[in-house]
């Protein structure tokens, strides 16, 4: 986790040193959740071993897999954590995870009394943006194909390691579309 705040060069070690004192390490089971839909989320996590994910129930009742999070990355249910309000996603481990959790008010503690912090979750809010606006871009101009090929080229650990319903789910199509897809790409 150091090396990870360290990386975006806005932070010094004073401000990383407390932020760990801050922090709480917890364990999930794969299947635990970190966050359930009709929940306040009141913590940030910092991933040190594992993989979630996150995921919705559709007005049809079908389970949407939204986005997933990996190792040194944090995992927030971020809407309900900034308005305080109930969640509509879940995040839940799809493997053991390992991670450093700290509360909504510590956080906000830290960016009142250190401009460091408030620059550092201003870069992270804006980088989540970016991926947000890619994702949306992705699914609304790409074929499933291309969707397919794109996370195969940039996140080949998805195809290796995410059972295949939350891929194709994540991806847009059904799991048979998908075992079409990734039978054909193997072809080429």
């Amino acid at each position: 986790m150091r090396n990870y705040l360290a990386s975006f060069n806005i932070l010094n070690e004073k401000d990383i040193s407390e932020f760990s004192k801050l922090t709480t390490p917890k364990k999930l089971k794969k299947g635990d959740y970190f966050i359930e839909a009709g929940n306040m989320c009141n913590e940030v996590a910092f991933i040190n071993r594992g993989m979630l994910r996150s995921f919705y129930i559709s007005s049809t009742g079908e389970d949407v897999t939204y986005c997933f999070f990996w190792e040194r990355n944090f995992v927030t249910a971020y809407s309900s954590f900034i308005t305080q309000t109930k969640t509509t996603e879940s995040i839940q481990a799809l493997t053991d995870v390992e991670i450093l959790s700290i509360s909504r008010e510590d956080l906000l503690n830290l960016q009142e009394s250190n401009i460091n912090w408030l620059k550092f979750m201003k870069t992270l809010a804006e980088q989540e943006y970016i991926n947000l606006e890619n994702r949306v871009f992705l699914l609304q101009r790409e074929s499933a194909e291309m969707r397919y090929k794109h996370m195969l080229k940039n996140h080949p650990e998805y195809i290796q390691t995410i059972p295949l319903n939350y891929l194709a789910s994540y991806l847009g199509i059904t799991q048979r579309h998908l075992s079409r897809i990734r039978k054909d790409s193997l072809m080429e």
